[in-house]
């Protein structure tokens, strides 16, 4: 069984928003890697002060490549945990192979699920800005309580704001939108997979939390579902993250080589 996890942040944040979770799967014995996306090596005030001028355009494939290098070069196999975008870039690991078994938390779309009406409100203003397929978009203040953060308590929005939030690719939204290199063969992934929703998301609604988990249990290996009732999209972090934690560790303690059952 791995003791190494490797925590794939999501759009819009960095790695330290992982802190939380870092901490408590190290508690567990885990050794824990929070590698960020390309061109985000930098300081939370830098990215959003200076964006790379080819950040905006970066896509799913270049991150998806850019974790797979990364992963291959670590002496074990280790548990994928990925949040929003980064629970779909964890899936598309799992099909080409990558790590021994993944956690995705509300994660983006993979290729043909239909999002429904509030997860296409909430990508209808980075869809419909010119030339928003190169340019970085930013979450704002408001996006990020009503969207993103809406079941935490303000003051931890007012503190985490500053401290996680960060642009993001537009690119990569137009491809989770269009199904654009986000397609996965369920029939290929042989790791156990756990997808997880939380009731009042409105960025990744239940909905299309579940329709990821019943597209992947077209694999033979287990493929479990789980709903955290009262949490948002921020369910990582906003108060009782620590339920969300333990449930992952338990999860993947007990049916990392589990076959479906």
């Amino acid at each position: 069984m791995t003791k190494t996890v490797v925590l794939i942040h999501g759009a819009w944040q960095v790695p330290s928003s992982w802190d939380r979770f870092k901490t408590r799967f190290e508690a567990a014995g885990y050794s824990v890697l929070v590698p960020t996306w390309p061109l985000m090596d930098r300081s939370v005030d830098a990215l959003n002060a200076n964006p790379d001028p080819k950040f905006g355009a970066l896509t799913v494939g270049a991150i998806v490549d850019h974790y797979d290098a990364i992963i291959r070069a670590l002496p074990e196999q280790p548990l994928l945990v990925g949040h929003s975008f980064g629970g779909l870039i964890t899936q598309l690991l799992l099909d080409r192979g990558v790590g021994i078994a993944g956690i995705a938390l509300d994660p983006a779309p993979i290729g043909g699920l239909i999002p429904g009406p509030k997860p296409l409100a909430s990508a209808f203003p980075i869809l419909a800005r010119w030339n928003g397929w190169n340019r970085p978009f930013v979450l704002t203040r408001q996006a990020f309580d009503k969207g993103f953060a809406n079941a935490a308590p303000v003051a931890q929005r007012d503190e985490e704001y500053s401290k996680y939030v960060v642009p993001a690719p537009g690119r990569i939204f137009f491809q989770a939108a269009l199904s654009l290199g986000t397609w996965i063969n369920p029939k290929k992934r042989t790791q156990p997979l756990l997808v997880v929703g939380g009731e009042k998301d409105v960025t990744v609604t239940p909905n299309l939390a579940w329709q990821a988990y019943k597209r992947q249990k077209g694999s033979e290996a287990r493929t479990d579902y789980h709903e955290f009732k009262g949490r948002s999209h921020y369910l990582a972090n906003e108060p009782g993250w620590e339920e969300v934690a333990d449930y992952a560790i338990a999860w993947a303690d007990g049916n990392e080589k589990a076959s479906k059952v």
